[in-house]
């Protein structure tokens, strides 16, 4: 048996941590229809592979189609000929969808989130039109663990992005299926299957704490290797004994 490439087996580790978190959080059940969120950056390219690949298996049977929402007033640059020729390349079918925003609309709430606010809501009607019950978005670990320390930082709570998050009004359950994978791993894959770069030209990047917060898990990560392990753990191991349980009058 020829030995594997060091690249051979990054991929291979991305595949299997992705299948580990299916079969961990229950992400995808026989029969589903599943609707990705693709954006065109490295996660969304990588999603596409990672549920192409895995619905060739038997078990269990799933199919998967894309949707590439962007906004008129949003000046990313998405190369949707380049999506919808990848999509193809592995049997997904694919979808552009167009929709804008008033950033100024609602002032308690930052334009980052009323952007990825509405471009969610446009990929529910997608899924709703397309008959998919559930929606794939790919969102890594850095991304679920630097949205816990945000939440705790400017929300008070102790909450994140879960992997399968199921949704009380709608048949339309979120799914994250690289939430075992690590953001530096996908971007090792986006340069062996040399993905192009969007252009970002958004006028509220610079907005979010988010890069805040991603030096500051680096920072931890520094002080501590496995840090986001033991985030990651964490979130699975609450001992509310040796917390503040207010009493309730």
């Amino acid at each position: 048996m020829p030995k594997l490439s060091d690249n051979d087996k990054l991929l291979h580790r991305i595949h299997s941590r992705a299948g580990k978190a299916m079969k961990d959080y229950g992400l995808i059940q026989d029969g589903d229809r599943i609707l990705i969120g693709l954006s065109g950056g490295k996660d969304s390219l990588a999603l596409v592979e990672v549920l192409a690949s895995r619905a060739r298996i038997f078990k269990p049977k799933f199919e998967v189609t894309a949707v590439h929402v962007s906004m008129s007033n949003v000046p990313y640059q998405a190369d949707t000929d380049y999506l919808q020729r990848y999509c193809a390349s592995w049997g997904v079918g694919f979808e552009h969808r167009v929709g804008s925003f008033d950033p100024d609309t609602d002032p308690q709430r930052g334009p980052c989130f009323l952007c990825a606010w509405n471009r969610r809501k446009i990929l529910f009607e997608a899924a709703r039109d397309l008959h998919c019950n559930k929606i794939a978005l790919g969102h890594h670990q850095d991304d679920i663990l630097e949205t816990l320390l945000m939440n705790l930082c400017f929300q008070g709570a102790f909450s994140t992005m879960p992997p399968l998050l199921e949704t009380d009004k709608l048949d339309v359950d979120i799914i994250r299926p690289l939430c075992l994978v690590r953001e530096h791993e996908l971007r090792a894959m986006a340069q062996i299957r040399q993905y192009p770069k969007q252009i970002k030209n958004c006028p509220y990047e610079t907005v979010s704490n988010r890069h805040n917060i991603r030096a500051i898990l680096q920072e931890m990560e520094r002080l501590n290797p496995e840090a986001a392990a033991s985030l990651w753990g964490a979130m699975t191991n609450i001992q509310t004994r040796y917390l503040p349980n207010k009493i309730q009058p």
